[in-house]
């Protein structure tokens, strides 16, 4: 039975490599669930599948140096940019998928955390149009 262990994760955003930053990334997608039962089903629901929609959450340890990720996630704020994840930073391949799209920027926690936390920020980014995925 294959088996992994996340060490090596790669997320990238605007087409900036964040993975140094990020200790956790999540890509969610999910199709929206449409009745469309009549009197015919026998009592049985009937589904189809709606909308498609997605979203990218991320945790970031935050450092604010120029250059640094406070300084790139800052100015996105309110935009819609690139995104890419794979599983570990190796190359593309069929075990190293890569999933790729587009996010809106919706939020930014510059600062975050308890006295004696790491200095972090979980924010969570929709998507915006499709989400593929590539083995190649």
């Amino acid at each position: 039975m294959p088996m992994m262990v996340l060490t090596s994760e790669y997320v990238a955003l605007n087409g900036v490599d964040l993975s140094e930053y990020a200790r956790k990334a999540e890509l969610a997608v999910e199709v929206e669930e449409k009745d469309v039962t009549t009197y015919t089903s026998a009592g049985w629901k009937v589904v189809l599948g709606g909308l498609k929609s997605g979203e990218l959450g991320c945790e970031f340890l935050q450092d604010y140096a120029a250059t640094r990720i406070d300084s790139i996630i800052w100015p996105l704020l309110g935009t819609v940019v690139s995104f890419e994840v794979r599983p570990t930073n190796a190359a593309v391949s069929a075990s190293n998928p890569k999933y790729t799209g587009s996010v809106l920027i919706k939020e930014w926690k510059p600062i975050e955390g308890s006295v004696g936390d790491e200095a972090t920020s979980g924010v969570s980014f929709p998507t915006s149009g499709a989400v593929l995925r590539a083995t190649a």
